[in-house]
């Protein structure tokens, strides 16, 4: 394979990867002395490397590849997804006070303190097997595809290359390490994208000329607000759906939550959460319009920018459009995205294994033989995330993002359930929560096996509009996967309350501080000096924002 990058990219990218392997030996000898130093980085991170931090975790190969290859294919349906910036501050506003009160570890061990063991167990097995299958699999698939294309080697080692490299620095430095690269990665990521766009857009002849070919070739690319009856993207499963899915991600997370509780205190977290959000605005700009650009260049000038796949589009447009150097750095950038996203994938999956499996079945363990199971977990995760690489080669086909947003939207109805209802009711008991968990993954497996067994029907419905399946079994398999999402919450939240009200009551000294109805003086007192005028007033001014852009792309 031939590789796109010039003697001086190779210099650039090579001063970069440098300086990332200079900020985790930095991190590496200042050592970890016990889990919450490898764990929670010793609960001493400041504001904006926790923002910077949210940020890096969230963008993954999924959006380098994916989300571009989204806006090249659908256009601007998949922002409905990216505007969850106003989810990331309810994380700050209303759960994560809860989440620094329980002095909790990780999302599993919230549950336990909020309703019993059984939760722990349940969440903690079942975000494992979640890690795997969607972010680790999905991360390594797409890190393959972009450091092939642009290094000129082979998929595999491309693929290998990254897992390898992040999970060292993973492995020895912990969240420390995670969370300081991410903030360099950040900077890289942001600066090298928004150069793409900028010349993308110089390229096709400015915004209006883009605006124009676009919508005379297909003219709903622009339009966020697809109709209901929509087969792909119908606004009221984006709206809605996508909300369900965005607080079961953003706000009971471990892979993003476990960044907030690295804060100092709730004050710090909470303006990690905000920064994190407004960056969470950024993705829009610098992934999803670059695709809609391929789109329009691929129109105007098919023999430079024509794409056999739309997961190519980003890549694409570094190879055609950036000078020498750029491309090193942009290829720096993009490394970043994928590194960022393994390394908390890795740092998350070990932080849930330790704690909430390894240190509940053996409690008299020391923090030494604890951070050693830590760093021996994290390498199983690198293990597997190597095993999966041929099979996610052979899934790989069609729209990354779009199949993530898919899974997400069944696993997410339950836990978001539980985590609400917990947090603003305090009468859920531990009964209602297993059970509606547990009757949520039966609904999971259920949809996604029905899924699998009628695809062929599906996707000829999508198509032609006719369909030779039937019965109830094909209605269930055959809804849209958002509003999927809609009647699994509704669902889960009436079977929430009403096993809450068949059942005793907890015992409210035992959940004291975890949920609204429980809280002391204190600690009414402690939330309302944990923020000032200017955290309202920014959080404010992201939601005008958030509403600007849903009020814009209209078609």
């Amino acid at each position: 394979m031939q590789s796109y990058l010039e003697t001086a990219d190779w210099i650039v990218l090579g001063i970069y990867l440098l300086a990332l392997i200079g900020v985790a030996v930095w991190v590496v000898l200042q050592k970890n002395k016990n889990t919450e130093d490898y764990f929670l980085a010793g609960r001493n991170v400041g504001w904006f490397v926790i923002g910077a931090s949210i940020f890096a975790s969230n963008i993954g190969s999924e959006h380098v590849v994916g989300l571009a290859g989204t806006g090249f294919e659908s256009g601007m349906p998949m922002a409905h997804y990216e505007l969850h910036a106003w989810i990331v501050l309810l994380l700050g506003w209303l759960f994560l006070p809860f989440y620094i009160r329980s002095g909790a570890f990780t999302m599993p061990e919230f549950l336990e303190k909020r309703f019993d063991s059984r939760s722990r167990w349940f969440l903690s097995v079942f975000s494992l097997v979640a890690y795997v299958l969607t972010k680790v699999s999905i991360t390594i698939y797409a890190g393959g595809i972009v450091v092939s294309e642009l290094l000129g080697i082979p998929f595999w080692y491309g693929a290998i290359g990254i897992v390898i490299f992040t999970g060292l620095y993973t492995v020895i430095g912990g969240m420390k390490a995670v969370i300081y690269t991410e903030t360099l990665q950040t900077i890289v990521l942001i600066l090298g994208s928004c150069i793409i766009t900028y010349l993308g857009l110089q390229e096709v002849g400015g915004w209006s000329q883009l605006t124009e070919t676009v919508r005379i070739n297909s003219p709903e690319h622009f339009n966020m607000w697809r109709p209901m009856s929509d087969p792909d993207f119908p606004w009221t499963g984006l709206l809605f759906g996508g909300t369900i899915v965005g607080i079961w991600y953003w706000c009971t997370d471990q892979y993003i939550v476990q960044r907030t509780l690295a804060a100092h205190n709730l004050k710090v977290g909470r303006r990690g959460a905000i920064f994190g959000a407004y960056l969470k605005l950024l993705p829009i700009f610098i992934f999803l319009i670059p695709g809609i650009i391929a789109f329009a260049l691929s129109i105007q000038n098919p023999e430079i920018f024509g794409l056999e796949k739309a997961d190519r589009a980003f890549p694409m447009l570094v190879t055609k459009l950036l000078p020498v150097g750029l491309k090193g750095l942009v290829a720096g950038g993009l490394m970043a995205a994928l590194m960022s996203s393994l390394a908390s994938v890795f740092n998350s999956c070990s932080t849930i294994f330790t704690i909430d499996i390894y240190k509940k079945l053996h409690p008299a363990k020391s923090e030494r033989q604890l951070l050693s199971i830590g760093k021996i977990a994290t390498a199983i995760i690198v293990l597997l995330g190597i095993i999966w690489i041929p099979i996610m080669q052979k899934i790989g086909g069609g729209v990354m993002y779009q199949y993530l947003q898919n899974v997400q939207s069944y696993i997410a109805p339950p836990v978001t359930a539980v985590f609400l209802l917990g947090i603003t009711w305090k009468r859920v008991n531990s009964k209602a929560a297993i059970t509606t968990l547990m009757v949520g993954l039966f609904l999971l497996i259920l949809r996604l096996g029905s899924e699998i067994y009628f695809q062929q029907d599906i996707v000829q419905f999508k198509s032609t509009g006719t369909h030779s399946a039937s019965g109830i079994l094909y209605g269930f398999a055959s809804i849209n996967f958002a509003h999927m999402a809609i009647f699994m919450f509704i669902f889960s939240v009436i079977l929430c309350i009403s096993i809450t009200l068949l059942t005793n009551q907890p015992n409210y000294q035992l959940i004291k501080g975890l949920s609204f109805g429980t809280l002391s003086l204190e600690d009414k007192k402690i939330t309302k000096s944990s923020y000032g005028t200017i955290d309202i007033i920014l959080s404010i001014i992201l939601v005008i924002i958030v509403i600007s852009i849903l009020s814009y792309f209209t078609g």
